[in-house]
């Protein structure tokens, strides 16, 4: 019985971590850049169940030995083992904001091992670490270095903070930075080969264990573009989160019943049945 039972509290936690993630992605459906999670469930390792028999099997000894009989597998429950974001390209929305500033994949490689496009990012600093994102969503700060809306430095391709006279520059669709019709810098793009193996953090940051990513542009076969006065927005879609958050929200209440109808069966087996 109190197998059922613990196979029915994993469930309920993996459907309220998954709940989680999918109200997560609900409330970044508005961020700029955001890239929707979905989770991965897994089952933990079955048991296999036997039993023993009443007839007996004589050995050469004289002693007679309970014969095995296999009964079947009993699954232990599951879990969420990880969320994996979709780096699907969101759609464009037109701003008229200078500092507003789209990343659009064009053309990306696909990873022998996961068999999946690679994808870019802007590459960005805080606090002397470098970091990578898709929020194109920029302003310029009181020194008038163009950082993120959370503070971060956008770097150039040659990793250095980008510093301007006012915000009516203009951005080139290879990321060339103009300020009153002279060049300042060029965009820092980097290329990430598996953008899973990033490390993803708040603001739409993501980090990467494996040393810095290579430069895009020397990169054979990446092709990207980007547009100014345009922003990429996320790629949520809240229809389809609302009804898998339904869905998880389900399962979750059906495991709390079966949990409830073990709760029952025991303290009737405890008062009851322990009366007599």
């Amino acid at each position: 019985m109190l197998r059922g039972f613990y196979t029915a509290a994993t469930g309920m936690i993996a459907q309220q971590r998954r709940t989680e993630m999918l109200t997560n992605n609900l409330s970044n459906a508005r961020t700029p850049g955001f890239k929707a999670d979905q989770s991965s469930m897994r089952a933990f390792p079955e048991m296999l169940i036997q039993r023993f028999d009443k007839t007996n099997i004589p050995t050469e000894k004289g002693l007679n030995l309970p014969m095995n009989s296999f009964v079947g597998g009993l699954n232990t429950g599951v879990y969420m083992q990880e969320a994996t974001p979709t780096f699907k390209q969101g759609n464009l929305q037109e701003t008229g904001n200078k500092t507003d500033i789209a990343l659009i994949d064009v053309a990306m490689p696909v990873n022998e091992e996961n068999g999946k496009n690679g994808t870019v990012f802007y590459t960005t600093m805080h606090q002397g670490q470098i970091c990578y994102t898709r929020n194109g969503n920029f302003t310029l700060d009181q020194q008038k270095y163009l950082t993120t809306s959370g503070g971060y430095y956008v770097l150039d391709a040659a990793g250095q903070p980008i510093q301007l006279n006012s915000d009516q520059f203009t951005v080139s669709s290879n990321g060339d930075i103009y300020d009153n019709g002279q060049f300042v810098a060029s965009l820092g793009i980097a290329y990430a080969e598996n953008p899973y193996a990033l490390v993803k953090e708040s603001d739409g940051m993501y980090y990467s264990n494996d040393g810095q990513l290579p430069v895009a542009n020397n990169v054979p076969g990446v092709q990207f573009t980007l547009q100014q006065e345009v922003l990429e927005q996320s790629n949520v879609d809240p229809s389809r989160t609302m009804t898998e958050m339904m869905t998880a929200y389900r399962a979750f209440e059906a495991n709390q019943k079966i949990l409830q109808a073990y709760d029952r069966s025991l303290e009737k087996a405890v008062n009851e049945v322990g009366k007599i």
